[in-house]
């Protein structure tokens, strides 16, 4: 699903489409929404104890900072489609791996931009310690990463399919 190399991130269609439609919102109903809550908090009275003002404020420069994130984040985006399901890891794959060759300890992730991270599955960044070990690698074979004690681990790639979520 995505990619980032060189500041450019590559996004599916409908990923792409996804965060348009959330930095179209952003930009504007959500704008005119926090400043109608500023506004009403600004009649209270007394700013310096004023505790709806500053968590308006608070919640409105996050907001903003969301928006320059996702601008940015479009502004550098390709178009493409998803991975091929040729059991190569890659951005966009669901990841098993096993630790150490252990078959009953493993984990599975998605390989993707933090744009992805949900609360249905681990998301690791191409440009983690794991997710520059096991990209590019095949279903069965190895892959080392460094830990952030700086010794070494190995896992053993069990799958890799496309992320359909």
């Amino acid at each position: 699903m995505t990619q980032t190399s060189d500041n450019v991130t590559w996004l599916t269609q409908e990923a792409y489409n996804q965060l348009k439609a959330e930095l179209e919102y952003l930009s504007g109903p959500a704008r005119t929404e926090i400043a109608a809550k500023i506004a009403a908090a600004r009649e209270e009275g007394d700013l310096r104890e004023n505790g709806g003002y500053h968590a308006a404020k608070e919640e409105q420069g996050k907001q903003e900072l969301r928006v320059r994130q996702l601008t940015q984040l479009l502004e550098n985006a390709k178009v493409g489609e998803a991975p091929a399901d040729d059991g190569v890891v890659e951005p966009g794959m669901v990841v098993t791996i096993a630790f150490d060759g252990d078959e009953d300890d493993t984990m599975t992730f998605l390989l993707a931009s933090r744009e992805y991270a949900s609360a249905d599955i681990d998301t690791y960044s191409p440009q983690s310690p794991l997710g520059m070990g096991v990209n590019g690698k095949k279903k069965g074979e190895d892959a080392e990463y460094e830990l952030p004690n700086g010794k070494k681990a190995s896992v053993k790639i069990l799958d890799a399919k496309p992320y359909s979520g």
